[in-house]
């Protein structure tokens, strides 16, 4: 026989006499009222990676105005700062003050506006065109901006005064992107196939272009469009960021407005529709934000590829594809990568300055890479 396993129940009596079984509290399911503790409390990821992307890029600025050919100690950027916004620091000597209010600040204000208009604007594109690939220097609007304010450097062009160049740039890459966006459209869809191959004919009409302006400039001319080509910051000045500040400021501010219905359309035109989203309405406003964006851009820093298409992605990975963070979350991290990026080319090979856009371009020429073959391997193909 199998013995039972012994149990501590007892018998009780009824009110008539017969017995009862009563059984043993279990010992280990704990008092009936015992309250359950709370779960540990937990931030979400996208918070944290704000935080995280806010503080990186607060250093990151911080480092940009104290290091270069003339070092400023961290302590006296912070207080020449305090002291400018009048909550106590103190002045740096003449040279010092020079530098950092005149050259180091400019450029990294510059640097933060480029910056993020640029993440910015990849973030949208990929909403708007529904793949990972889409960026606004890989599908030529770069360098459809790039024409416009190369032209009109080679014509010596100045009917808005310092607005010019960026009102130039603007249409031209507003034209650019109604371009790219029409051809690449097939059947109610945007193939990513079609995608990169317009774009790759747009960048070699573009720079077709500028050799032909090259060839009619001066030499004075030439200089300022080798400028844009290799895309620096090294002009930066208070006129310019005043300049590109109202182009950057209304796009990042519009931008944000629309990531719930981009996270709509991400479900498909059809069900987007559905839930009352104006697809081709909101596909031209996006596309009107994105080049004012790039156009604002290009016109003070030149050509500057690839952030638009690292950060977005990246972030993407990190905390998936909502736009509520994804949009303002690629503002920042374009913003973070733009700064570094600058305090690496004018400090790396010093006293001579990397080209800003051959740095980005080194680096982000193999991520695209692999993030080609990645979409590939996973589609099964190139269809």
């Amino acid at each position: 026989m199998t013995a039972l396993p012994r149990t501590d129940a007892g018998t009780g009596t009824n009110t008539d006499g017969s017995t009862h079984t009563v059984a043993a509290p279990d010992a280990a399911a704990g008092p009936p009222d015992a309250p359950t503790p709370p779960p540990p409390r937990r931030f979400p990821r996208t918070t944290l990676l704000t935080t995280a992307l806010t503080l990186a890029l607060l250093a990151g600025c911080l480092l940009s105005a104290g290091l270069g050919a003339y070092r400023i100690p961290l302590g006296d950027v912070l207080g020449s700062l305090l002291h400018h916004l009048h909550l106590g620091g103190a002045e740096l000597d003449r040279v010092g003050e020079s530098v950092l209010w005149n050259v180091r600040l400019p450029r990294v204000v510059l640097a933060l506006l480029v910056g993020s208009s640029l993440g910015c604007a990849g973030a949208l594109m990929q909403g708007v065109f529904g793949n990972p690939l889409a960026e606004p220097g890989v599908i030529g609007i770069s360098s459809g901006a790039a024409v416009g304010a190369v032209g009109a450097i080679a014509l010596g062009l100045g009917f808005l005064g310092m607005w010019t160049v960026p009102a130039c740039a603007f249409a031209t890459g507003l034209l650019t992107v109604l371009v790219v966006y029409a051809l690449s459209r097939s059947g109610g869809r945007t193939e990513v196939v079609t995608l990169i191959l317009t774009g790759i004919a747009v960048n070699a009409f573009a720079g077709a272009l500028i050799g032909l302006f090259l060839f009619f400039a001066d030499n004075a001319q030439v200089s300022q469009i080798t400028f844009w080509q290799l895309g620096s910051l090294s002009g930066a000045v208070w006129p310019k960021v005043l300049a590109v500040l109202p182009c950057a400021v209304a796009g990042l501010a519009v931008a944000p407005c629309y990531a719930r219905k981009l996270d709509l359309l991400a479900l498909g035109e059809r069900p987007a529709r559905h839930l009352g989203v104006d697809v081709e309405r909101l596909r031209v406003v996006l596309i009107l934000v994105v080049a004012l964006l790039t156009a604002a851009a290009v016109a003070v820093a030149g050509v500057i590829t690839f952030v638009g298409l690292l950060v977005p992605h990246l972030l993407r990975m990190a905390a998936g594809p909502g736009h509520r963070f994804l949009i303002p979350g690629s503002a920042l991290g374009g913003a973070l990568v733009l700064v570094v990026a600058d305090l690496a080319a004018r400090t790396v090979a010093q006293p001579a300055e990397l080209p800003l856009g051959v740095l980005t371009a080194l680096f982000g020429s193999p991520f695209f890479f692999w993030l080609l073959r990645r979409t590939r391997r996973k589609q099964g193909g190139w269809a």
